[in-house]
């Protein structure tokens, strides 16, 4: 078995079919072809099942993606820490995120990842939930995953290190509140709000916030998070946001609020155990000092 197969195989489950993968590879589609069923007989098994012009994977091909991702993985560990040992952590390292976990703390571990090691280049993945960076990390996707989850993270491998208890806050339009820099959940009745879809920690607050307190309604659900300020400075609601949006909201004019008591969420980052690249290292290591 090549590395060379292996890629061919992942590209292919990635892209859909052999035509994409083909064109994302810049090879010619027969090499892919050849290149597949040499590995299937190889293998012994059938990866693929064709259906017309299209493909699916087969059971093995289920259980053998996952675990080729890794391999890759690993064969990239173990180039980068040849390469590292006279140029120093090198190489490029993905990582899964939350959206407010890639505001903070990840946008602040690039800056500082960049200043101690130039050589790293950091790619960013978005992800909805705690539970897909998880996924993300586990089947190979990502090296790295950083999100808040109420719980310690947990599944085959994975270590997890607690980061910081992410703080939620409330974020209206100027003069919407009049009151010091704390609300009780109580002063959100009979407001409305920009909400995110579910699954997101965000809107699991409200959805909690709202059971309890009640008369909270949706003004506007979108499933960019991004658009969510921007809507509370239109004045169309107000907004539930991780502590990492703070001084963006201040700056673009809003008003922005603690809770009394304080909503807060633990802050993970998470990795698979065993071999892992130096700019994987140097990314874990800058995160755990920070």
């Amino acid at each position: 078995m090549e590395r060379r197969q292996l890629e061919y195989f992942v590209a292919i489950v990635e892209h859909g079919g052999f035509t994409h993968a083909a064109r994302a590879l810049r090879v010619a589609q027969p090499s892919l072809s050849r290149a597949i069923t040499k590995l299937e007989h190889e293998l012994g098994v059938e990866l693929f099942h064709r259906v017309g012009r299209n493909v699916v994977l087969s059971s093995a091909g289920e259980m053998l993606a996952d675990r080729a991702r890794l391999v890759l993985r690993d064969l990239d560990a173990m180039r980068a820490a040849a390469r590292s040992i006279g140029e120093g952590a090198v190489g490029r390292v993905d990582v899964a995120a939350t959206s407010s976990s890639a505001l903070e703390p990840v946008t602040s571990i690039i800056a500082e990842l960049r200043t101690h090691h130039p050589g790293v280049v950091v790619s960013t993945s978005s992800a909805l939930s705690a539970a897909e960076v998880i996924a993300m990390v586990l089947q190979g996707r990502c090296e790295v995953g950083v999100c808040g989850n109420a719980e310690r993270p947990t599944g085959r491998g994975l270590v997890a290190h607690h980061l910081r208890d992410e703080e939620f806050l409330l974020v209206v339009p100027p003069g919407t509140l009049e009151s010091g820099p704390d609300v009780t959940p109580a002063q959100l009745r009979g407001m409305q709000f920009v909400v995110t879809k579910p699954a997101t920690a965000v809107r699991a607050l409200f959805d909690r916030l709202a059971a309890t307190v009640g008369d909270m309604t949706i003004a506007a659900e979108v499933g960019d998070r991004s658009v969510v300020l921007p809507m509370v400075l239109k004045g169309i609601g107000a907004g539930l946001m991780p502590d990492g949006w703070a001084d963006l909201a201040v700056r673009a004019g809003a008003e922005v609020y603690r809770f009394s008591p304080p909503e807060r969420l633990p802050q993970w980052l998470v990795y698979r155990r065993g071999q892992l690249t130096a700019a994987t290292q140097a990314f874990i290591d800058t995160t755990l000092r920070a």
